[in-house]
């Protein structure tokens, strides 16, 4: 199979996938979060490592009247909540769903600049050079194949401005060893790999994320070929555990929120070595043709 088609398959096996996941989305709860935005923010960037990850460095603060683009942009919580915070929002996703949400949010809710949806692959959008103050995904790149998440990112580059900054919230996996420990714990609808061979090996057939490098090495390389400045952030070395322990979910926000807070007190090798996540941060753009 070339690389063309394998690329167009594994858009098309994801759209499937998701067009199914966000057709239950409920644009009333979405639109709940936005009437308790604040508090909302207030638990989620404290607590929820996506939500921490993304929000770090006080983005809540920087992005109002920013043009950011949202790739991968899935149930439209976060594209509506930095809408909400005044930013104008362009989405894309490969779902169509995920643009008959953004019409039903931008209907119910009065934005100072409506969301707009590109929808399909973003490597074949006409958006113009350098218009994008914010190039964002949240668990986006490692859905893709490694030669479609080049080409979208080297899209991301000619894209943003000058002094632009993409920064994308992904899972890191820096440690063999604890990739195989956490494949050998069954998960929600994932089956062990150690124990339930079988059955493991069908939920993968149909899971969506391809074999690919997720590591803080892969993201550097990847980066560092298109940007000028990569920053990387771990997180999760002790977050990760959460859902082991036997805790109420009354008591699960503050474990997390605590453990976020205590790895920061830990070397960064350290941390990168555990992460269960990172924040990938690009900026500045090599000068590259617009094809």
């Amino acid at each position: 199979m070339s690389v063309k088609n394998s690329i167009k398959g594994n858009i098309d096996h994801n759209k499937d996938h998701y067009d199914h996941l966000y057709k239950n989305v409920n644009v009333a709860s979405i639109l709940g979060i936005l009437n308790n935005l604040e508090n909302h923010l207030q638990g989620a960037i404290t607590s929820d490592i996506s939500w921490v990850g993304m929000y770090t460095d006080g983005f809540k603060d920087k992005i109002k009247g920013k043009t950011i683009l949202e790739l991968g942009c899935g149930d439209c919580v976060n594209v509506a909540i930095m809408a909400a915070l005044g930013a104008k929002v362009i989405a894309n996703d490969i779902s169509d769903r995920s643009g008959d949400i953004i019409n039903s949010l931008n209907k119910s809710y009065t934005f100072e600049h409506e969301i707009t949806f590109i929808n399909g692959d973003f490597t074949q959008s006409t958006v113009e050079a350098d218009f994008f103050d914010f190039v964002i995904g949240k668990a986006f790149l490692h859905h893709l194949t490694l030669d479609l998440e080049y080409d979208i990112l080297k899209k991301v580059a000619i894209v943003l401005k000058p002094d632009g900054e993409a920064r994308f919230f992904e899972t890191a996996v820096n440690s063999k060893v604890l990739d195989e420990l956490r494949w050998a714990v069954p998960m929600n609808n994932r089956p062990s790999k150690w124990f339930q061979p079988k059955a493991f090996k069908q939920w993968e057939a149909a899971d969506p994320h391809p074999p690919r490098d997720n590591s803080t090495a892969h993201y550097k390389r990847v980066g560092d070929s298109l940007f000028k400045s990569t920053t990387i952030i771990p997180l999760g070395i002790f977050e990760r555990f959460a859902r082991l322990l036997p805790l109420q979910k009354k008591h699960l926000g503050g474990f997390k929120r605590n453990a976020l807070k205590l790895e920061y007190y830990f070397p960064k090798a350290l941390r990168s070595f555990g992460a269960r996540s990172q924040v990938i941060i690009y900026r500045d753009p090599k000068p590259i043709e617009y094809a």
